[in-house]
This record gives structure tokens, sequence and C-alpha cells, in this order.
């Protein structure tokens, strides 16, 4: 692949040079729909990075961000690493090219926030991991739901509903056809809605309530019997811990509206999780308190990126490491283990 020799507004050797000592210089490696409606954005409205410079393997979209965002433009990470004085970059690439794109940061000294997921399997996680600690950098996989106080605020209402012993989760949507680019595939995606979508559903368990001890998975790929794709369209996980706590987890990229919640029960009440409000209600659903956010998502986008940059210089703790993804690996690899065998799985083995 060979780099654009479009570099608008500035020379070459002017981005060597920062222009602003409070903020670090950031690239952006892919820019589909999730790196152009939240990374970019808030990137643009961080007080701690400023974007510098944009990669994408397709000329055409990179020619119209470049004139959109007025920074040079790379049709190969390699070469952006090589010519621009970065202290970060988010990746937003296909699963199955993260790894090389995380490699070729660390071998340049660049920190990563990676989009989700951290890897396809739990072997490249820990290969990953192992990487970012050797090289020295940081990896903080984009996770903006941990950012945002409707879901911060979950573990102070349910202290308040007694011992809870059910959850109900669930992330939903409509893809027309599950098919369609490079998410259809396991080869380019590691899986389908588990992985993808999923992720960030399996990151709020595992924070709330940690690893469970048994997890049971069925899937399809049924959704659209008249398309070819072998990535999951739909996922019903169950799960369980030695603490008495269970709960079931329902996944979908072709089941619409979109919707996503998670629900805990317990002896003395109910936290009832939404995108953008939590409530607490009686178990007869009377409604005792209520939070709400609009439009948060550029605001969380912006702070996972100043609290990046805060981990960077050594100020804050890294909330969504290497290490840490770990854990969510092998959550996912169970739940595709447990499909294909039809029987439990406890994730902790896989760790």
């Amino acid at each position: 692949m060979t780099q654009l020799v479009s570099i608008p507004l500035a020379q070459a050797g002017d981005h060597q040079v920062r222009t602003s000592a409070a903020k670090l210089r950031a690239g952006v490696v892919g820019l589909g729909k999730q790196a152009l409606e939240d990374h970019v954005p808030g990137l643009l409205d961080s007080e701690a990075a400023e974007l510098v410079a944009v990669c994408d393997s397709n000329g055409d979209v990179l020619r119209e961000q470049q004139f959109k965002l007025h920074v040079p433009g790379y049709t190969d990470a390699e070469a952006m690493f090589a010519a621009e004085d970065l202290d970060l970059v988010v990746v937003c690439t296909p699963h199955n090219e993260g790894r090389h794109v995380v490699e070729a940061a660390a071998a340049n000294g660049i920190h990563v926030l990676k989009e989700k997921p951290f890897a396809t399997t739990i072997a490249e996680a820990q290969q990953l991991a192992d990487l970012c600690e050797m090289s020295g950098i940081n990896l903080m996989v984009t996770l903006q739901r941990r950012f945002n106080p409707i879901y911060t605020s979950f573990t102070q209402l349910a202290d308040q509903i007694g011992v809870p012993f059910m959850v109900e989760a669930a992330y939903t949507l409509h893809t027309p056809d599950p098919s369609e680019g490079w998410r259809g595939s396991t080869q380019h995606a590691g899986g389908g809605c588990i992985i993808d979508m999923g992720y960030h559903l399996i990151d709020m368990l595992l924070w709330y309530f940690g690893l469970p001890d048994r997890v049971l998975a069925d899937m399809s790929v049924g959704a659209r019997p008249d398309r070819q794709y072998d990535a999951e369209d739909t996922a019903l996980i169950h799960f369980s811990y030695e603490s008495g706590l269970y709960g079931s987890l329902l996944l979908s990229r072709f089941i619409g509206p979109k919707s996503e919640q998670i629900r805990l029960i317990g002896n003395k009440g109910i936290v009832h999780l939404e995108r953008g409000r939590i409530r607490r209600l009686t178990n007869d659903g009377q409604v005792v308190e209520s939070l709400s956010r609009e439009q948060a998502w550029p605001s969380a986008a912006a702070s996972q990126i100043n609290h990046f940059c805060r981990v960077i210089e050594g100020l804050r703790p890294n909330v969504s490491g290497p290490r840490e993804n770990l854990a969510h690996l092998s959550f996912i690899q169970s739940c595709y283990e447990s499909a294909r065998t039809r029987s439990y799985v406890n994730p902790k083995e896989l760790l």
C-alpha cells in the first residue's frame, strides 16, 4: 500500500513540532462509522489531545476526511507512524487487522487507544498484553460506557436492593443484511454479535459482577437464510456464579429496534439500566429514583480520550488495559466453545 502525498495546510516537517505543549498528538487508523461518529469528534472536543493525522486504506474516504479535518492523511499505518510525531493512536480497523497496527505502534513507542475488541482470541490477547508490557506502551480498549455517569451509578443503586439473585441483559439492533461487509465474516471479525457489539455489555457484566463460573451459549446465523455469512447474528448466553447470582444475555444484530438494558433483581428492589437512563424500583415495579442523561455519547468519547491522556502521563489508572481485557476474551471464547460443544464452560479455566 502506498502513502498518499496530499498533506494540506502545512508542510510535512511542520508536523514534527508540537503545536500545543498541553496536548498530546493523536492519529486515527481506520475511518469507518465508529471513528467518524465517535472517536474523531471526541478528539476534536478533547482538552488533552489534538488530532494531527488520519489513516485509511480507502483513498476516497481518506481524501474526503483530509479535506474536512485539515490534517495529513495516509493509506498505510506504518507510513503514518514513521512520518508523524505521534504520542497516541486510536485504532478502529477491522478486528483481524488490529494486531498488526498495535504491533507497529508498539515498535514506534506510540500509545494505543484500541476500539473493541482487544483481540480476536484469548491467545492473541495474551500475546498483545506481553507486547505492550515489553515495549512500555499504554493500551486502553475503548469502552465508553465506563465514562458515562449513567453506567457508573449502577453499583451505587445496586447496593440499595438487598441481595441480588438474577440479571437480565440485552443489546439488540437491526442490521438488514448481516452478511454485508467484513462483519459478516468470522475470518475478518473473529465472530459476530458476541465479540463485536456484545463486547460492551460483556464489559458491563464483568465490571459489575466479575467473571462468571459457568457459561452456556446458543447462537444462530439464520436470520437471513438467503445470505451467506458465518458470523453469528443472534446469541443467547446464560451465566452463573458460585455466589448464587445467575442471569442471561441476549445479543443480536438483527432484532430491532435498537435497545440496550441491564436489569438486576434483588430481594429488596430492582435496578434497571437503559441507554441514557437508570432507575431503582421496588419489586412491584414502582420507581424510587431515576437518573437520565441526554446526548451523552460525544461527551463520553472525549472523557475517554482525556482519561487515556492522563494514563499516558501517569496521572490516572488504566481502567481497561490489556490484562483486564483477558477476562473479556475468556468470556467470549467460552461462549463460542459452549455453543460448539453444547455444554457449560468455565471461562476462568481459559485464563
